[in-house]
């Protein structure tokens, strides 16, 4: 119990929980050797992990105007960087989604983009016309001279694709740390869910939320309605009594 108490607030509550399970499974197998004549399992705790209990972090739209107008695009990796937070602000993509992104996705006389998801899945999206002549950019003046067919490479040799999906995680973190702004973390997903957020407010529905970030089920996309608290204080009763 003490042992339980002590470590699961400093975890994740879906690695304490794994915590719990594996510690249940422990003290079963050794009632099973004959190690204790008691069901020490059933006295582990069970730890609360409610669905959709946290509140999306989400990047402000302003702090991504700001975040945007900082990049110096007159260099390679500034191009580089300016369309690769284009594409996780205006699309909502997802880190490994960038970093995967092959010159072949792009239908530019279509305006569409062919993005694989989570699941291995593809997805055509809209192509901006924003984010489309970032991408241009990039290709024509900052792209070094390569076989790779992935869009976005490493600035520095060896040249060739991100390894992983760490590597946009990392200029997302240069880009804010560079800019000096107060978001609300350093990872690339407060993106995706500032344009959420944002499409919410401006009365996009929560289908369109969905479709346009790839959720295969609605229930991923309603944890958005928490951030509109307007609309939510439409649902609050009156204090009896009133306000004092």
């Amino acid at each position: 119990m003490r042992f339980v108490q002590r470590q699961a607030p400093r975890l994740h509550p879906k690695r304490a929980k794994l915590l719990t399970s594996a510690l249940r499974s422990f003290l079963q197998y050794a009632r099973y050797l004959g190690k204790t004549k008691l069901d020490l399992a059933a006295a582990v705790p069970a730890v609360a992990n409610w669905s959709m209990s946290s509140i999306p972090r989400a990047i402000a739209a302003d702090q991504v105007r700001e975040l945007l107008a900082s990049i110096d695009r007159r260099t390679a990796m500034g191009c580089r960087d300016y369309a690769i937070l284009l594409l996780l602000a205006r699309l909502g993509l997802r880190s490994g989604e960038v970093t995967f992104l092959e010159l072949d996705d792009i239908a530019w006389n279509a305006g569409k983009l062919s993005v694989r998801g989570k699941s291995g899945q593809r997805s055509d999206l809209p192509l901006p016309t924003e984010v489309g002549k970032a991408i241009a950019a990039y290709l024509r003046h900052g792209r070094p001279q390569s076989t790779s067919r992935r869009v976005f490479l490493r600035a520095k040799a060896p040249i060739r694709g991100f390894r992983g999906q760490s590597g946009v995680g990392s200029i997302v973190r240069h880009c804010l740390l560079r800019a000096g702004l107060d978001a609300p973390t350093y990872g690339a997903h407060q993106f995706r869910h500032g344009l959420a957020t944002e499409l919410l407010r401006q009365g996009a529905s929560l289908g369109e939320i969905g479709e346009l970030l790839g959720h295969r089920s609605p229930e991923t996309t309603k944890i958005y309605i928490k951030v509109d608290l307007d609309a939510l204080r439409t649902l609050a009763l009156p204090w009896p009594g009133g306000v004092r």
